[in-house]
């Protein structure tokens, strides 16, 4: 794996292990010689982790859609930064760049971009993996509710299954690794 693209919030959260989290995660990015693309912004998570990617000698390439760059206040000293016009461009630009995806903890637009990947791995748009960073917990809810969708036989259990979940970024990218080699045609 080359790249990995982090969905996350805009924002911190309240629980500071969030913060911890990115920093454990790009610091294993970067030993592991894995890139990072983000959603482009300097504040929040997203500006956490590509700070850390950047100040430990690592790549952090950024997508944000030209409305959001102030808003989001765009992260200027990027390896990369990608100004496109719609949503839809930034998350088919941020999935074309990867080769895999993690959401940490995050918001509604953090739900949605892994969401959609993740149906995207369903109907073999693609073959690489999709991942929650599981941090306290975090997705315990949304784990429990593709659960029972698989029990109201909406959504199959090697679908399900698909969904790589750890509450550690080691265990995580791991696990990532293999489904990368066991799926990926290289």
């Amino acid at each position: 794996m080359k790249r990995i693209t982090v969905f996350c919030g805009s924002n911190y959260g309240s629980n500071p292990a969030y913060a911890k989290a990115a920093e454990e995660l790009a610091t294993l990015m970067v030993q592991s010689n894995i890139g990072l693309v983000y959603g482009g912004g300097n504040i929040g998570l997203m500006g956490h982790i590509a700070d850390e990617v950047l100040k430990l000698g690592g790549e952090a390439i950024g997508v944000i859609p030209r409305k959001l760059m102030e808003r989001e206040v765009g992260h200027l000293n990027l390896t990369q930064l990608h100004i496109v016009e719609t949503m839809h461009e930034r998350k088919a630009l941020m999935a074309d760049l990867c080769d895999g995806f993690i959401a940490m903890p995050g918001g509604i637009g953090t739900l949605e971009e892994i969401i959609e990947v993740y149906t995207w791995l369903q109907l073999e748009y693609h073959h690489k993996p999709c991942a929650l960073l599981n941090v306290d917990g975090y997705y315990d809810k949304l784990n429990a509710f593709l659960d029972f969708m698989v029990a109201d036989g909406f959504l199959s259990a090697a679908t399900k299954d698909k969904m790589l979940v750890d509450s550690t970024p080691a265990g995580l990218l791991n696990q990532m690794q293999t489904f990368y080699q066991v799926n990926t045609i290289l």
